[in-house]
């Protein structure tokens, strides 16, 4: 009777875990940086941003205040993530896009530095390209996508069209 009295309250612990941690622990697996070869060109400071999640300087992007028409693409893998019609002037800092390219992009709940914010990586390389906000109103969408540069490799419309249609 000892045996089983200290060996229940452990097995309910064990099942807590299975039943509510163990789910939570192989989802967050997916969001982790693919080990592929999307990450070996990539320079020292692409490296800190898009690996290892962080932030370029505020004004420092040169796509900060970029307008030509065409596609963002993803640095490290080149998927397509942002139209030139999705970016907008937020006086941020950063580029801002208003949109997405539809699954483009995964946002992951991130609690790092004492703050509730949501990251926003690609959904192909999961490599960190920045955050999304809502409820600011600086769009009729009311989403900011504020995206490091150096995260991402700008494509004019007709070089862009011209891949696409040859592959």
């Amino acid at each position: 009777k000892d045996t089983l009295k200290i060996l229940f309250p452990m097995s309910k612990i064990y099942s807590l875990f299975i039943v509510f941690l163990l789910p939570c622990i192989c989802l967050a697996q997916n969001y982790k940086i693919k080990k592929n070869n999307f990450f070996n060109k990539l320079t020292k400071e692409e490296r800190r941003i898009i690996v290892n999640k962080g932030t370029e300087r505020k004004w420092s992007g040169k796509y900060n205040n970029h307008s030509k028409t065409g596609v963002y693409v993803c640095k490290a893998c080149n998927n397509p993530l942002f139209k030139s019609s999705h970016k907008f002037n937020s006086k941020c800092g950063w580029p801002s896009f208003d949109d997405e390219i539809k699954g483009s992009i995964v946002r992951v709940p991130d609690y790092s530095y004492g703050m509730n914010r949501t990251e926003i990586i690609c959904s192909n390389c999961k490599g960190h390209l920045g955050h999304v906000f809502e409820g600011e109103r600086y769009t009729d969408k009311n989403v900011r996508h504020c995206v490091n540069s150096i995260s991402l490799v700008f494509i004019d419309i007709e070089t862009f069209l011209r891949i696409k249609a040859n592959p």
